[in-house]
């Protein structure tokens, strides 16, 4: 699988008409599946070592709009990594607390540590995307009159991208998925949810009110992209139509990404070399 034709190219003007949400290549169904479980192992390979070394930190966001499959995702993706080595945030309306404080406090303060992944679902992004789809939300974040003006989104990207070459220059991997999903799709599983009883509780009014802005998303979103996919932390466009394919892609490129740091289990000294050699002595004269 090339992984490099889902990224957003840095200092392009994208456009989601580029990306297919239906993609899946020359891929079946049943190979995926095959190959999406090789990845989970690797996965989990890396992140014994990642959390070993306790050098790097790696933060996977993810950004899509609603029934897009970033829960189920998450889930197939991350089932074989050790639950001590990773942390999932959530990130929705904001409490009075967070709205008492700036826009980013309260992600930054859910970063991973070294040697940890963390994962955003949804993140600081909701920022420059649901804010700027709707204004009133902009108002509840007690600004000074004179911050709200013509440029506050292009202040925000930069912003958010002199953050994220921050975290970059200190380790913490910055990876970033938006999972594309066509409004069709969406609809048949907006259906889907409404039809079936025990899929109730994944719906709600919400995500209508969402849908029906879709376009404005998609302008949001286009020019989230534009601005904010850099060399350092640039998006990666990941089709979203069929749920197998989303989740080898999003496998392989994390897998892709942990194996380009060379990580390695930490080596010993020769004196706690010394001192395991003694201790191996004294277990195997227990009885």
């Amino acid at each position: 699988m090339n992984h490099e034709q889902f990224i957003a190219a840095p200092n392009s003007i994208i456009k989601l008409k580029n990306y297919d949400p239906k993609y899946t290549g020359s891929l079946d169904k049943k190979a995926a599946k095959v190959e999406l479980q090789t990845g989970i192992g690797r996965l989990a390979d890396y992140q014994n070592v990642l959390y070993a070394q306790n050098s790097y930190a790696l933060l996977i966001i993810f950004q899509a709009m609603d029934a897009a499959g970033k829960d189920s995702t998450i889930k197939h993706v991350m089932s074989g990594i050790n639950p001590q080595g990773c942390q999932v945030f959530s990130f929705k309306a904001p409490s009075e607390e967070e709205l008492d404080h700036d826009y980013l406090w309260r992600s930054m303060r859910a970063l991973p540590e070294r040697g940890r992944i963390g994962i955003f679902n949804r993140s600081h992004y909701e920022e420059v995307l649901v804010v700027r789809v709707h204004p009133e939300f902009l108002a509840r974040q007690q600004l000074p009159p004179e911050l709200i003006h013509d440029q506050i989104w292009e202040q925000r990207f930069e912003d958010i991208n002199n953050v994220e070459k921050y975290l970059s220059n200190n380790g913490i991997i910055v990876l970033k998925f938006f999972l594309n999903v066509s409004k069709e799709e969406q609809k048949k599983r907006f259906l889907d949810r409404i039809n079936k009883p025990e899929k109730n509780w994944k719906f709600s009014m919400s995500d209508a009110k969402g849908r029906a802005a879709w376009d404005e998303y998609m302008r949001a979103y286009e020019a989230v992209f534009t601005h904010t996919s850099t060399p350092w932390a640039p998006w990666h466009i990941i089709p979203a139509d069929h749920k197998w394919f989303t989740r080898l892609a999003v496998a392989n490129i994390i897998c892709s990404k942990l194996e380009s740091l060379n990580l390695q289990y930490p080596t010993v000294s020769k004196q706690h070399q010394q001192e395991l050699l003694e201790a191996k002595k004294v277990l195997e004269r227990e009885d």
